[in-house]
């Protein structure tokens, strides 16, 4: 066996992402469910890492979509580097936190992207002080039990849970967010909002899913809005 594993960081067809999408959601419900058994036996510290995990794979899911309408090599190699970066891969962590502060709207959860947030470290040190002993501060011994406790583990096992759905990724679904996203990816935010509701609709009339346009238009806009 090669001592390294070679890490792919080209292009792929729609059907190859739809396949990357669908494996990533079925191991973070996998995750999940390793998480809950351990939560529920005590094993709070480890529980909290696996959920960890859990919430980076389901935040591929997303980053694979950027990587299906990257327009150029540079793009297409910076979808790879959040592909294989903890942090960018969990930053949807915090999105139940600002649900219940009051967040309906997609701009409303601009702050788990944004560039100076801290949230993203939070999770993965809080993943790594569950797996391992540390030295820390005034040379402290950190101890995964001494850390989290079980309320902390709850919240975080809740939150894997809630953003570690099954779904199943076809390559329909992809071809139409590239016919649909592509050529506006990036460009005007009034465009991209009007083009993933035509998405959204598209999929809906072909079976692909079950949420109709207006709910969707209600999350981006928050009124009904026409497709164009």
């Amino acid at each position: 066996m090669s001592q390294k594993l070679d890490a792919y960081k080209g292009r792929l067809t729609a059907g190859q992402i739809a396949e990357g999408m669908s494996a990533a959601a079925e191991n973070a419900t996998h995750l999940v469910g390793d998480a809950e058994a351990l939560l529920a036996r005590g094993s709070f510290a480890t529980a909290v890492s696996l959920a960890a995990l859990a919430i980076e794979e389901a935040g591929k899911v997303s980053i694979l979509r950027a990587l299906a309408v990257a327009r150029t090599d540079e793009e297409v190699r910076s979808c790879w580097r959040d592909y294989r970066s903890h942090t960018r891969k969990n930053a949807a962590w915090i999105f139940p936190q600002l649900f219940a502060g009051g967040a309906r709207q997609l701009e409303n959860f601009r702050p788990m992207f944004a560039d100076n947030a801290d949230h993203t470290a939070v999770l993965d040190n809080l993943k790594q002080l569950g797996f391992y002993t540390d030295c820390l501060g005034k040379a402290h011994w950190a101890r995964p039990g001494d850390v989290i406790d079980a309320e902390l583990a709850q919240q975080v096992v809740s939150v894997a849970k809630i953003l570690s759905l099954p779904s199943k990724h076809s390559e329909r679904e992809v071809a139409l967010w590239i016919e649909h996203i592509g050529p506006v990816w990036k460009q005007d935010m009034a465009w991209m909002k009007q083009a993933l509701l035509n998405w959204q609709d598209a999929m809906y009339r072909e079976g692909l899913s079950k949420t109709r346009v207006e709910e969707m238009s209600e999350f981006v806009h928050g009124a009904p809005s026409e497709t164009v």
